[in-house]
């Protein structure tokens, strides 16, 4: 009998010594996953030194997809945060370490000739493809739409570049990743705005509808000029000059009529 108290306080100490007892039989239909994007970098460095940087206490992101082989290596669990945005906004939301997935792609980025122009570095199929797998698989875990899908120089535009010009978001369209306009509906908008370009403000109106944190001073400013080449980085990345011109405005008003 001394044995079998014994043993069934031994049974309630251990209860108690574990936490609280939660009931886990109601569930609310109120709710959706904490990662709402999902950000795609390039590190500027090779594997080695990418690992290096990713492993330590700095900045961290949750996958890193080497260059050959494609491996694709998992660095902070998706339920945690991981230090990859830093100060970043998309439609309204700031500080997307708390409310997104960080996927680094091994890249140099790009180098600088004697002219000082940038020279980019390709990113190899392999890896794209890798790449495509995660995010489809991110994608339907989560439950996020294919606008959840952008790059740093979307969130950040005023001070960060990647994953640059040279990176295959038609591809990622075509793949049903990312909204794309339609070309045909491009065209017919580019002959309209070439004809009477709209203001500057329209330009910092459909910008922001897009996501982008952008002015609303009616000004053509260089935090206005660097949010619109991170845009045509993205989806005319044949020129990123930061103009507000008639391509530029076709791309815009047909992309927010699919939002």
């Amino acid at each position: 009998m001394k044995a079998l108290i014994l043993g069934v306080l031994t049974v309630l100490l251990a209860g108690c010594a574990s936490g609280p007892r939660i009931d886990t039989r109601h569930t609310s239909l109120g709710q959706d996953s904490r990662a709402q994007f999902i950000v795609l970098h390039y590190t500027s460095s090779d594997l080695q030194r990418s690992l290096e940087i990713l492993k330590g206490d700095g900045v961290s992101s949750h996958y890193l997809i080497g260059e050959s082989p494609a491996t694709i290596y998992r660095l902070v669990d998706e339920d945690r945060r991981a230090w990859h945005a830093g100060e970043s906004q998309w439609n309204g939301r700031t500080w997307l370490n708390s409310s997104s997935i960080g996927i680094e792609l091994v890249n140099r980025g790009y180098v600088e000739d004697a002219q000082g122009r940038r020279l980019w570095y390709p990113y190899s199929e392999a890896q794209i493809d890798a790449l495509i797998v995660l995010l489809k698989d991110i994608m339907q875990r989560h439950g996020l739409k294919p606008g959840a899908i952008v790059g740093h120089s979307d969130i950040a535009p005023q001070r960060k570049v990647d994953p640059g010009p040279l990176f295959p978001w038609r591809r990622l369209a075509d793949e049903g990743l990312v909204p794309w306009p339609d070309a045909v509906a491009v065209a017919q908008q580019r002959q309209v705005f070439a004809e009477q370009l709209p203001d500057i403000g329209w330009f910092q109106r459909q910008l922001a509808a897009q996501g982008y944190k952008v002015p609303t001073h009616e000004h053509l400013d260089l935090e206005t000029r660097n949010v619109i080449a991170a845009f045509q980085m993205k989806y005319r990345p044949s020129r990123f000059d930061g103009e507000p011109d008639a391509e530029t405005a076709a791309l815009l008003a047909v992309l927010n009529t699919l939002s």
